[in-house]
């Protein structure tokens, strides 16, 4: 192999007038930070080769942030061979969405991920840069099992280390021997594409980037690398194995079962930033709505403006900037969408409740989803806050749980595929404006059910509703019991109207499955004790099969959540069976308007 001094220059001669674009995340590295960047710009510095470093901030919850922000001002002079452009995120989202930020802010025709801790040495750079010349590589990951590695690694780092290479191996089938070895360099345009069909945000991320790049025909090559891990045991605890199991499972699934990352497409650029209309139904000022607006304050994509649609004037509310304040009298919330609609400048309308909060992403990754002419409206996750109460996050839990909402669970869990729907909430819809004035925004005389009907216009206009699992927003949950279970039930009630009346997207099977279980439950109660001994034992049988599959489902190391958990589904399972053949079974829908449980 080359010695050092060819392969820094190979790395200079790669680089050019550029620079290399060094992505590091870190989580609660406050007392270190500092001084491994100041560590690998004077490294850098030293070898002469011009690199920006971007210091990925996911979330931290001590001085890391602070920290990142100080040592920047030491490093901020263009001219000179380093400079650092640190990128904070407000809440934790993960390596794969600290990655992706930090792909966004980089400017490099070559990206070199590297762990924030420094356990593997950036003096490795030129060698990666060496290896990509000389085998023609896309990709150079550093592999602990080259045979040039000089490793100091746990016994059982190694153990679970050697496990896992051969799962992956064997089930993912990529040509190398390790995916999770913390630098990696890429040539930009790979990395690219791949990012923009991961899904997985956690542990596996690296190995979904590798299974993308290599599906879609990029040569992947490894490099050895020096690591001294000392003996941390650090992210091996069982819920983290666990994690990394089903997200590599996943991956798997998608790429061998389902074809998905082959057949995900990326829209192209839309060729300008167009302007959002951001509109926000509510009954008053209230502290969730002020969580909402911080966090429209954080959006990464700028060119928004805000409509917020109280009843009446609020002395806590105040326009400005951004926002603008629209009183529109005590009405239903499509009602007031519509007011909002007509106010919007944007040429995207982006609705989102008052008791929602969107990640920092969240415009920025819909609105790319808008360069394909096809796509209408796009929608994304609503997530349960963490910051939730006990009984909130119960509810969150409920409707997380498969049995309730089977292929539905999307709409309120994060991860998943992206894919085309034709049904979804407005806490986290965004709709093309001239789609919106062409179908004349929200029926008016529903509620609930306004967002069924508005998708089922949409869809008939020829555009596609698309979900986007980066798209996220926070939704605060109801509480077990009476609030959760009084929401469902309108729900509930109005998608059984609609089955009849607006079958197009609400004759679905897996809504009618809670119905035939009540009816199973009814015919049960009333004619087990007029049947024999055997029959009873047999109708009883179905029974018993679900409640242990619902206690499997819902189990957790906690007795009380567990408890909660499973008698949640079930209530859920029972009140919209009931609120739903109701609602079959009415002639004509109430038009309720808005009481304290508005949304």
């Amino acid at each position: 192999m080359t010695d050092a001094y060819e392969e820094w220059s190979q790395a200079r001669f790669c680089v050019g007038n550029g620079r290399l674009s060094v992505v590091l995340p870190v989580y609660n590295l406050g007392s270190t930070i500092a001084a491994n960047l100041r560590e690998i710009a004077a490294l850098y510095a030293d070898k002469g080769l011009r690199a920006e470093l971007i210091p990925v901030d996911d979330g931290s919850s001590d001085n890391t942030s602070a920290a990142l922000l100080d040592v920047a001002q030491a490093y901020a002079d263009e001219r000179a061979t380093v400079v650092i452009r640190p990128v904070l995120l407000d809440r934790n989202g993960g390596k794969g969405a600290a990655l992706r930020a930090g792909f966004e802010a980089a400017t490099g025709d070559y990206v070199l991920l590297l762990d924030g801790d420094l356990d593997i040495n950036p003096s490795q750079t030129g060698r990666f840069f060496a290896e990509m010349c000389a085998k023609g590589a896309d990709i150079v990951v550093g592999s602990k099992r080259h045979p040039e590695s000089v490793v100091q690694y746990p016994w059982h780092r190694r153990i679970v280390s050697w496990a896992y290479f051969t799962l992956v191996r064997l089930a993912i089938g990529l040509p190398i021997t390790d995916t999770q070895t913390g630098m990696k360099l890429f040539k930009r345009g790979v990395l690219g594409e791949a990012l923009g069909r991961m899904l997985v945000k956690t542990y596996a991320f690296d190995l979904e980037l590798l299974a993308i790049a290599h599906q879609r025909g990029a040569r992947i090559a490894e490099a050895p690398v020096v690591i001294h891990f000392g003996n941390k045991f650090g992210a091996l605890k069982p819920a983290t194995v666990k994690a990394m199991a089903l997200d590599s499972l996943a991956v798997f699934y998608r790429l061998r079962m389902l074809d998905y990352y082959a057949s995900r497409t990326i829209p192209p650029p839309l060729g300008h930033e167009p302007l959002v209309s951001v509109v926000i139904a509510c009954p008053r000022a209230s502290a969730v709505l002020e969580e909402c607006l911080e966090g429209l304050s954080a959006q990464t994509y700028r060119h928004f403006e805000v409509i917020v649609l109280p009843d009446g004037p609020e002395p806590g509310l105040e326009a400005g900037g951004r926002v603008r304040v629209i009183p529109t009298g005590k009405v239903r919330p499509a009602e007031k969408r519509n007011v909002g609609l007509a106010a919007a400048k944007g040429e995207i309308v982006a609705f989102i409740d008052d008791d929602a909060y969107p990640d920092a992403h969240w415009l920025e990754y819909a609105v790319r989803e808008f360069g394909d002419p096809t796509v209408g409206a796009v929608g994304g996750p609503g997530v349960t806050p963490p910051g939730d109460g006990f009984l909130a996050r119960i509810g969150g839990r409920v409707y997380d749980n498969f049995l309730v909402s089977g292929n539905y669970r999307y709409r309120y869990k994060a991860g998943g595929i992206c894919r085309d729907v034709d049904d979804y909430p407005s806490c986290n819809l965004l709709v093309r404006k001239s789609i919106l004035d062409r179908i004349k925004g929200y029926r008016t005389d529903f509620w609930p059910g306004e967002d069924t009907l508005l998708c089922k216009d949409i869809l008939e206009t020829g555009a596609r509703i698309y979900y986007n699992p980066w798209v996220v927003v926070y939704h605060h949950r109801r509480p077990l019991f009476g609030p959760h279970l009084r929401q469902l039930g309108r729900y509930a009630f109005h998608r059984g109207y609609f089955v009849k009346r607006y079958p197009s997207n609400s004759l679905h099977l897996a809504y009618f499955v809670p119905s035939l279980f009540v009816l199973y439950l009814a015919v049960l109660a009333a004619c087990v004790w007029f049947l024999p001994a055997w029959a009873r034992v047999a109708g009883v049988v179905p029974l018993g099969f679900y409640l242990a599959l619902v206690a499997l489902t819902t189990f957790s190391v906690n007795p009380l959540v567990w408890a909660l958990t499973l008698a949640g589904v079930v209530a859920t399972h029972v009140v919209y069976g009931v609120r739903f053949l109701c609602g079959l079974l009415a002639k004509k829908a109430p038009c309720e308007f808005i009481g304290k449980d508005h949304a």
